[in-house]
């Protein structure tokens, strides 16, 4: 009888023990079975300055850090790099690539180099050489950040700040830069150079952030969207756009640019400054003793968001109207960054979209189809892309 008694006290400790266990098994918030979700994961610090063997590698940095999206190694003739001071640094660059930045509507050119000594002395050189050439400022206002291997040059200035704080260094070759106290200095590899992690603005540290080469004036107002082809008059448009709109005939007189065809219709009807365009000209034969043919309107735009706010208009009434089908001789609008082309041929369409113009597509719910760009609007609601519902044939 006792044996049954102790076998019983046994097994009741048992059992509570087992039921202490259980409990105490549970598992904690973010121990054992349970886990929170992470956040968003922040890049490791860099051991040194960045390396990338290829332009891809490097967009694959730098998106750590900020936007570069578009990755495109087409040369130094693409439009996002017209302000590129490295571009023309020469021999010492080995392969090169420009992304968009649509955070801060701008671009960044990505260039690699071998031999960073090499480099350096070559960019000094020529900040010394247009110095030299009475280009006193050339170089000071540097965005030229450099890698290991390779050398970033953003158009924006509050880019070039995150890729400082990254690892990435400035590089400053006009001697007349100091590096304000406090912030990190270094030696570079090539005369009166530094580098550092402070990036310099003509108008301070805490404000604007003009393009490298630019004018630092601050008297044009500059463009929307940087990364899209821009013009200081429509005689620079004509020109810009000479290889895919003939504009061999070309009238700012404002009764020819008001002029409308059976076969070719602009887009900005009425007051067209009420559009925010401040210059605006005609290509093509306007008609006479002829029947009119290759109208192309070209507008110098001075507030690109009255023309993408009136744009979205027009498109949202065409799409309650008649499902968004524009009339066939009317022309579409395709943006630059503060000029516009209005064309109703295909052909010359397909050639502006090669030249990264972009139209404004403002359809709710609209999604850029895979292997097309986009760009950031400055309306809400809308985006720039080269993407035509039904497809262009050039």
């Amino acid at each position: 009888m006792r044996i049954k008694q102790t076998l019983a006290a046994a097994a009741a400790a048992l059992i509570a023990l087992s039921a202490v266990t259980a409990c105490d098994d549970k598992p904690e918030p973010g121990r054992g079975g349970a886990t929170i979700p992470a956040g968003p994961a922040t890049p490791a610090p860099q051991a040194g300055p960045p390396s990338a063997g290829s332009t891809a590698d490097a967009q694959k940095y730098l998106r750590q850090h900020v936007s570069c999206e578009n990755l495109a190694t087409g040369g130094p003739d693409d439009v996002r790099l017209r302000s590129s001071t490295v571009k023309s640094v020469g021999g010492s660059v080995a392969g090169l690539g420009v992304c968009s930045d649509l955070r801060e509507n701008g671009a960044i050119g990505i260039f690699l180099t071998p031999d960073m000594k090499k480099f350096q002395e070559a960019y000094h050189r020529q900040v010394m050489d247009r110095i030299a050439a009475g280009e006193g400022a050339y170089g000071l206002y540097s965005r030229v950040l450099v890698g290991k291997d390779f050398v970033a040059e953003p158009t924006s200035a509050t880019t070039a700040r995150a890729l400082a704080k990254s690892g990435m260094r400035v590089l400053t070759c006009n001697p007349t830069f100091g590096v304000p106290e406090g912030r990190k200095k270094e030696k570079a590899l090539a005369g009166s150079c530094v580098l550092s992690d402070f990036v310099h603005t003509a108008d301070g540290p805490g404000d604007g952030s003009p393009e490298p080469g630019a004018s630092q004036g601050g008297q044009q107002k500059p463009p929307a969207n940087p990364a899209l082809p821009s013009a200081g008059s429509l005689s620079e448009l004509r020109k810009l756009i000479a290889s895919s709109v003939d504009c061999k005939r070309f009238s700012t007189d404002p009764e020819t640019v008001a002029i409308r065809s059976i076969d070719y219709e602009p887009f900005i009807d009425g007051d067209a400054a009420a559009w925010g365009v401040g210059e605006r000209g005609l290509c093509g034969q306007p008609g006479g003793a002829q029947r009119a043919h290759g109208l192309v309107w070209l507008d110098k735009v001075d507030d690109m968001a009255a023309l993408q706010s009136r744009a979205k208009a027009v498109q949202l009434k065409e799409i309650q109207e008649n499902g968004g089908r524009p009339k066939a001789t009317k022309s579409m609008l395709l943006l630059g960054g503060n000029v516009a082309i209005e064309t109703n041929d295909p052909s010359s369409r397909f050639g502006l979209y090669q030249q990264q113009f972009f139209r404004l597509e403002c359809r709710p719910g609209f999604t850029t189809p895979q292997g097309y760009r986009s760009e950031k609007a400055v309306v809400d609601g809308c985006v720039l892309t080269n993407y035509e519902p039904g497809g262009i044939t050039p």
